[in-house]
């Protein structure tokens, strides 16, 4: 009997038999939440999902479809509906809840406002001598994050340096795959992937500027300066470039050096005129946020030795100071984005974000303090620390049975080989790192935790699972260290230099090359 499903999330891979009913209503029958503000009238237009294959069992797009600007692919969930049972059906949600998504920045207080826009006259102007419009009142700047999973961005005023907006959401390239080597792998199978993948992270993006225009008052045709970070995949995506060769050995970028062009160029919904400029690439999988991450630890300005650790879809490490730095990045995969995992989620209201087991009874807090409906990666992380004191779960990382926190939202031994096995390469990365630098933890000064993810993780939790190196105090949280490097380009033309050279001077190492017996390494990290 034909199915539906839903591959993004686990718990609705086995799918649902076909019946008389939307794309929403079989969601709903798999436990499988789709954003649907209007309660499925078709109104809000959130409940977007793409048919990656089966459209042909359902029926032509309704008039409040055709009233949505949606791709050729694309369907309103609740409007969509099942008309014959010929095939299956496989649906990826764009929107997969309201992320809670860390914009809290370091403080930029000790950068000098140097930008590459300044008004003249009654003329806006960049630093080249090229007009790029008239003085309305205002020179904005754009500073972009274009993370895996989210999108973080800020308006910024050119003249003073404050922050006028700031904005999150969801990279709706999730609806495409998780990571970004099954984004990688969509461009490579369909001849418009890349096309595709690059319109719906500018999309979203003009939706918000779209939205704080309307709810605040910032003119989007104000904003003369957009700068851009992400991983090598997500920035080169963002402008159209060709990313296939991060999927093949040797896994590098096509070319690592900062990019810019025009906003007109890429449909991004400011001053048409604005430079757009994406910060250079390390190496690797070690993107333009890793860099962004050292600008806003200041790891690089520094005598003593610091590390800097970004953990998320992709993870990245990088070690150093003022003289010398090497990095190295590894694909976590989605794990501790909840994407693997039976009771996982990712960090949208409702998630159990702390867990604590006392006395053999379990008690938990969620994000927003909403009803539970599953384990995000911070609870995860503290739910394994907590299985293993307790005595539930072995240093080898077994269980007996699967433990239960709330109801059926339960951890098994597959979810934990999967979470062991994600924290299994950022810690060698770690360990590595140091070795080929040379210094011991105990010459490490600081560790920075960078990200949505570092923000929010119990970092006594997190080194009793082998996550993070046992020096828990040295830990130090910069919230969205990318945000804050991409700021700090945006507003510091000297900085965007620095930056560049940065990037140059990082040394990107590659363990799973260097080391003979990396697939060993990584196994002995699976232990706790």
């Amino acid at each position: 009997m034909p199915s539906m499903y839903f591959p993004q999330y686990r718990k609705a891979r086995k799918g649902v038999e076909l019946f008389d009913g939307t794309v929403l209503e079989h969601a709903y029958r798999l436990g499988v939440e789709i954003p649907a503000d209007c309660g499925g009238l078709g109104t809000c237009g959130r409940c977007v999902v793409r048919i990656e294959q089966g459209a042909a069992v359902l029926a032509t797009k309704t008039r409040l479809e055709l009233e949505h600007e949606l791709g050729p692919d694309e369907r309103l969930a609740c409007q969509a509906r099942v008309t014959s049972q010929a095939e299956n059906v496989v649906v990826y949600v764009k929107e997969m809840g309201a992320y809670s998504i860390v914009t809290e920045t370091v403080e930029t207080e000790e950068v000098t406002l140097d930008p590459l826009v300044r008004r003249e006259g009654r003329k806006v102007v960049h630093d080249s001598g090229e007009a790029l419009g008239r003085y309305q009142g205002e020179v904005y700047g754009l500073a972009v994050d274009v993370g895996t999973t989210t999108l973080a961005m800020q308006i910024v005023d050119m003249e003073d340096g404050r922050i006028i907006a700031t904005a999150a959401r969801t990279n709706p390239q999730t609806s495409f795959g998780n990571d970004v080597i099954s984004r990688i792998a969509y461009t490579m199978r369909h001849e418009d992937g890349l096309e595709l993948l690059q319109k719906a992270v500018i999309g979203r993006i003009n939706e918000e500027l779209n939205r704080l225009e309307g709810q605040r008052g910032v003119l989007r045709k104000n904003i003369f300066d957009v700068t851009v970070v992400g991983n090598s995949t997500m920035r080169g995506i963002f402008f159209g470039q060709d990313v296939r060769s991060l999927g093949v050995i040797p896994f590098e970028p096509v070319d690592c050096a900062a990019v810019e062009c025009k906003a007109g160029e890429l449909g991004l919904a400011v001053n048409p005129s604005a430079h757009v400029y994406g910060g250079a690439l390390i190496g690797g999988h070690a993107g333009a946020d890793a860099l962004a991450d050292v600008l806003a630890s200041r790891m690089h300005e520094s005598d003593g030795v610091s590390m800097v650790i970004d953990i998320g879809t992709n993870g990245e490490v990088v070690i150093g100071n003022k003289s010398k730095m090497m990095s190295a990045s590894c694909a976590a995969g989605g794990a501790y984005e909840g994407a693997t995992i039976s009771c996982g989620v990712g960090a949208v209201d409702g998630a159990i974000s702390n867990v604590w087991i006392t006395d053999g009874h379990v008690t938990y807090e969620t994000i927003g303090g909403k009803r539970p409906v599953g384990v995000c990666g911070s609870g995860l992380i503290d739910l394994l620390a907590e299985l293993l004191r307790s005595g539930r779960m072995t240093k080898k990382a077994k269980i007996k049975d699967p433990y239960c926190i709330s109801g059926d939202i339960c951890i098994n031994q597959q979810d934990i080989y999967e979470l062991i096995t994600a924290k299994a390469g950022l810690r060698l990365d770690q360990d590595l790192l140091m070795r080929y630098y040379g210094v011991e933890l105990d010459e490490v000064q600081r560790i920075f935790l960078a990200g949505g993810f570092g923000n929010f993780v119990n970092a006594e939790n997190a080194v009793t699972i082998g996550l993070l190196p046992p020096a828990p105090e040295k830990v130090v949280r910069i919230g969205n260290g990318a945000l804050a490097g991409a700021r700090e380009m945006l507003i510091s033309a000297t900085i965007r230099r620095e930056s560049e050279q940065l990037a140059r001077m990082i040394e990107h190492k590659k363990p799973n090359e260097l080391e003979p017996d990396f697939p060993y390494m990584v196994a002995g990290e699976m232990y706790f």
